[in-house]
């Protein structure tokens, strides 16, 4: 693209026949499963079908008469949620990937009734993420995508320090309890600026019901889902749960240990349970994202066997 003088036209993706798209999706599929591990084929899937029904927001680029790229958005309460981007290799730069993520910022804070704006896209080159669109209102948080290898090696040994806890496998009435929980785990936490979901008990509901119920973070996968409880009083003291994002491979959608309950090596003993669970179910490997500056837990995690593959950057707009 560099050697031509042509520029990709920008469409709304609500102007696109769903076949248009089929080539650009099959591309970004492959390289979710070669560089992430992830079978993006049930969220390619639904893509195609929500732009069939002109039902997703976002953008699409066209050069040459194909479809070289696009991003969509959604829209939850007053918070705007920039779903993914994509550009094809032959025709990726800075500046395309860039145009597209403008382009979704700029029309989600043109609404009215929206605050807040967050994106976590993964497959996006961190240079095209250096200077954000409209910096008077952005913030970046750089994140690591890690990856442990579950087949062969020996298996985690138990933490004793854990031995004053109970764990049980994750049930839906303790959703209510995860919530509270979440809501203070995260309190003046970094990951509650990039997440606002984690600031409130509502919030952290509404986010547990996304991932146990919706395959953004893949399939809920309870076999592997764990939490743990106080012997002595009975309270929840901690939360792992897990998804399965292709047939080999979990995801650890999220580990939190109330605050009181830390240094007792709880987190650590979940995450071994979990990544057990997920070894007996076949899989070969396990995967988490966690923010970079989350020196204790990125610690732990690589005490576990977890080592970064990709860094990327979660993006907030607030007005």
């Amino acid at each position: 693209m560099a050697a031509t003088a042509e520029v990709p036209t920008l469409l709304e993706l609500r102007q696109l026949r769903p076949e248009l798209l089929r080539p650009l999706l099959q591309e970004e599929t492959e390289v979710w499963l070669r560089d992430m591990l992830w079978d993006f084929r049930p969220s390619s899937e639904l893509v195609r079908r929500f732009v069939g029904m002109q039902a997703l927001n976002g953008h699409a680029l066209c050069w040459r008469e194909e479809v070289v790229g696009y991003a969509y958005f959604v829209c939850e309460e007053q918070k705007g949620l920039i779903g993914d981007l994509y550009v094809r290799a032959e025709v990726r730069t800075p500046e395309a990937e860039a145009r597209l993520l403008e382009a979704s910022v700029r029309t989600l804070l043109a609404m009215p009734h929206l605050r807040r704006v967050e994106s976590q896209l993964m497959l996006m080159s961190r240079e095209s993420q250096l200077a954000l669109p409209f910096p008077d209102r952005a913030r970046a948080f750089a994140r690591d995508y890690m990856v442990a290898h579950l087949a062969g090696g020996e298996p985690l040994r138990e933490d004793p320090r854990a031995a004053g806890a109970r764990f049980e496998l994750w049930s839906d009435a303790f959703t209510d309890q995860a919530a509270h929980l979440i809501a203070e785990g995260y309190r003046n936490h970094v990951d509650a600026d990039i997440n606002d979901q984690y600031r409130t008990v509502p919030g952290a509901r509404r986010f547990l019901h996304n991932i146990v119920q919706y395959p953004g973070c893949g399939s809920f996968f309870q076999p592997a889902s764990f939490a743990c409880f106080d012997r002595s009083s009975g309270n929840m003291t901690g939360v792992c749960l897990t998804s399965l994002i292709a047939f080999d491979t979990g995801h650890v959608t999220q580990v939190c240990v109330h605050p009181g309950y830390r240094g007792l090596g709880l987190g650590y003993e979940m995450m071994r349970r979990s990544l057990a669970a997920l070894r007996m179910a076949g899989c070969q490997h396990a995967s988490l994202t966690v923010t970079s500056s989350n020196t204790g837990a990125r610690s732990l995690y690589e005490r576990i066997g977890f080592a970064t593959r990709r860094v990327f950057n979660a993006m907030v707009w607030e007005l």
